[in-house]
């Protein structure tokens, strides 16, 4: 269990994100009380009132929101990155509507007033729970004619690739409504456009409920002409002379389970991601070029394990390091330290986290820096200070700007002063650096290696400031107990077949520099390997696989619960192995545990309620079963009680036993226990009952009804009967706002 020491600190009012590239401003803004708000910023510029953005949010949602007056909306003005010099409007709104308050937001970019994004919470998303009101499908046909509100004579298109990716970060809960995602993409000529999108969230419902513009604000573009191509069969050989095929290890991390899977995987490490398809230019990570960069060496850091930087740091010294890197010449502004926590990642691995905070008038900004508690080394750092002084208008220059490699060379001297200790698994950038012009940044990235073979994903990414100063550093490694040995494997041509037999081109257009104010965009050849874009290959198997990829859920029959049974399943609820799974056979007391505390409530393996290590409720389940998480956390939502010395997680369970933890989760045992309260005069087998209270409320409520008359109390539940239970379970706790867990 982790265990989490907190040092208390005042947490400044400004709004913060936390981690190392999420980076918060916040600006005291001012209630606007005039109905008819003007904004005025040039000469030059429209002047665009209240009423104005107002009037246009609801064209775009006619008779939608005719019950919100001009005094329920506020609104705001604003510049950021990437388009500064881009007005933008933020509405919002909030109003007590049947008793429950409507929230919602939009804004609006330009003279035109372009929506960029607009987020809607209804007062009621009942429909939108599972069995949703409408399809996939039918969401889809919702999507595709709101899009067509912004077209302005663009052409979009549904990319498929990308509607799985906007999904959970864990199973999706019962208690919660159905979202779909759809990612569309404008076209030219049919033709795909790189880096610009379109989302739309619908809910189950029916409603829209999120949208966001990705090419909003943007000028008027121009597009490389579709003729005198170079041949595809050219460009399909150039591509596979250059394939050079890299052996790695390849890990995938589940974090409700902290479950970690390493295989080994034949990939692509290529100094290009496109070629031009009217010059046959080479495109890499700093544009066009004639000459493709060559491809490197594994060459290791360091050949043998550094001295740690600073062992067994304490929070004071953890202070006195992060004060080293925060120092900020400007006396315009405070460093500030609002909290420091001690605690363990997910590899055990003790660390300090401190967040803190620029602080100037009217502003500021924050983040964190993570360091190792046993080597006072950085595990996760982000450079805050340009931000602040360009803010401040006291942005820092230099006349002469880093080479690539003078500012490898400087990344490497950081890399070396702060985190020595583990040198010696990483190896020198296999890739060229990636140059952004617009924050000024080399972005460098050392792969860490083991057994002498590339781990993909994890590595130190290091951030060099034009001027030789420290962006960023940040270091992602997994601790894996077991790697795979290479017995058995594909040999590098077997694997090199794979890939030339599966390649096809697609044709996109791209923009060469995304921060350049030129509205350019080149035609290339994209390659593609496989239908699901995975860029990877089992060494053992041969199959497509990807770090990224969606997982395959089986797909199970049944008479009576067939769409709920494989709803559960396919949201990580029931976990089945095969679609042979029957359905028809009892469930245990653990699994139906599991069932019910993952329908209702965000559970993490591995996580339990914060206390000591040695609590445990049960005899039978102690740390290290694998039930342990799920009873301990079903014992603080009031689910078990600890009455029993025992729990006895392999016994079936009974229909009156599940009647007992479904009212419980209701949050209703204080009335079912008044069993003098109930008749159970509709049940032919009331005789048998136990727990009359929790029988009647759960019949009544039509969470675990009887059938025909009789209750059977006694009756083990099948996991069919559990699917389709869970399910009742979870509109009432929605309908009863038993928002608890």
């Amino acid at each position: 269990m982790k265990k989490l020491n907190k040092i208390s600190i005042p947490v400044m009012t400004l709004a913060m994100s936390f981690g190392i590239m999420s980076v918060g401003h916040a600006q005291t803004i001012e209630q606007l009380p005039s109905k008819n708000l003007q904004i005025e910023v040039a000469a030059t510029e429209k002047v665009i009132s209240k009423n104005d953005v107002i009037k246009k949010f609801k064209e775009l949602f006619p008779n939608k929101f005719d019950y919100l007056t001009v005094n329920d909306f506020y609104m705001s003005t604003s510049h950021y990155y990437p388009d500064k010099e881009i007005i933008r409007y933020d509405l919002s709104f909030s109003k007590l509507v049947q008793g429950k308050y409507v929230n919602g937001s939009a804004t609006f970019s330009g003279d035109n007033l372009e929506l960029e994004s607009f987020y809607f919470d209804p007062i009621s998303k009942k429909d939108a729970l599972f069995p949703a009101k409408i399809t996939k499908a039918e969401a889809q046909k919702v999507a595709q004619d709101f899009i067509k509100t912004f077209s302005n004579g663009k052409k979009y298109q549904l990319d498929t690739s990308n509607n799985d990716y906007y999904f959970y970060y864990s199973n999706q809960l019962l208690t919660e409504p159905i979202q779909y995602y759809f990612s569309f993409v404008p076209t030219e000529n049919n033709i795909e456009i790189d880096n610009q999108q379109m989302i739309v969230v619908v809910l189950g419902n029916g409603e829209i409920v999120q949208f966001y513009n990705y090419a909003a604000g943007k000028g008027k573009a121009t597009f490389e002409k579709a003729e005198n191509l170079v041949k595809e069969k050219d460009v399909l050989s150039k591509i596979k002379e250059n394939m050079n095929l890299q052996l790695q290890y390849q890990v995938s991390y589940d974090f409700r389970t902290d479950k970690r899977d390493v295989n080994l995987v034949y990939t692509p490490v290529t100094q290009f991601s496109e070629i031009n398809a009217v010059t046959g230019q080479w495109y890499t990570n700093n544009g066009f070029t004639d000459t493709l960069p060559e491809n490197k060496k594994i060459e290791k850091l360091v050949q043998e394990p550094l001295k740690p930087r600073q062992e067994d740091i304490t929070v004071e010294d953890a202070k006195a390091i992060a004060n080293k890197l925060l120092a900020i010449d400007s006396d315009k502004v405070k460093l500030r330290f609002d909290s420091i926590e001690e605690n363990e990642d997910e590899n055990g691995r003790e660390i300090i986290s401190l967040h803190y905070s620029y602080e100037y008038k009217n502003g500021g900004y924050g983040t964190m820096i993570e360091l190792d508690k046993q080597t006072g080394e950085i595990i996760q750092y982000h450079n805050l200070k340009d931000e602040v002084l360009s803010e401040l208008g006291e942005g820092t220059s230099s006349d002469k700007k880093l080479t690539s490699s003078e500012a490898l060379s400087k990344a490497m001297d950081y890399v070396k002063e702060w985190l020595p200790s583990t040198l010696h698994n990483y190896i020198k950038p296999i890739a060229e650096p990636y140059t952004d012009e617009e924050r000024g940044t080399y972005e460098f990235t050392f792969p860490r290696i083991v057994n002498g073979i590339v781990v993909s994903g994890n590595e130190i990414s290091v951030g060099i400031n034009f001027n030789g100063e420290l962006k960023n550093i940040y270091v992602n490694a997994l601790e894996i107990d077991e790697w795979p040995t290479t017995d058995g494997i594909l040999s590098k041509q077997e694997a090199e077949k794979i890939f030339n037999e599966s390649l096809n081109l697609k044709l996109r257009y791209i923009k060469e520099n995304i921060s350049d104010t030129n509205e350019h965009y080149s035609l290339v050849y994209h390659p593609v390997y496989s239908e699901k874009s995975a860029v990877a290959i089992d060494a053992k198997s041969g199959d497509w696989t990807s770090l990224y990829g969606g997982k395959e859920y089986p797909i199970v029959s049944h008479s009576t619960a067939e769409e709920e049974l494989n709803y559960l399943i396919q949201n990580n609820i029931l976990e089945v192995e095969d679609s042979n799974f029957n359905a028809d056979i009892s469930v245990s007391r653990g699994e139906a545990l599991k069932i019910l505390i993952k329908s209702i409530s965000y559970f993490y393996e591995g996580d339990t309620p914060q206390q000591e290590e040695s609590h445990q409720s049960f005899e039978d389940i102690g740390p290290d079963n694998p039930y342990y998480s799920l009873v301990e956390s079903a014992v603080s939502m009031g689910i078990l009680d600890t009455n029993s010395s025992e729990f006895i997680a392999n016994k079936d369970i009974s229909r009156e036993e599940l009647a007992v933890w479904y009212v419980r989760a209701l949050g209703l045992e204080q009335a079912a226990k008044h069993s003098e309260l109930y008749n159970l005069s509709a049940i032919k087998d009331a005789k048998d009952v136990s727990y009359k209270g929790y029988v009647a409320l759960a019949n009544a409520l039509e969470v675990l009804p009887a059938e025909k008359g009789l209750f059977k109390p006694k009756k083990s539940v099948t996991y069919a009967e559990l699917a389709i239970s869970t399910i009742q379970l979870a509109h009432k706790i929605y309908e009863n706002d038993t928002y608890r867990y």
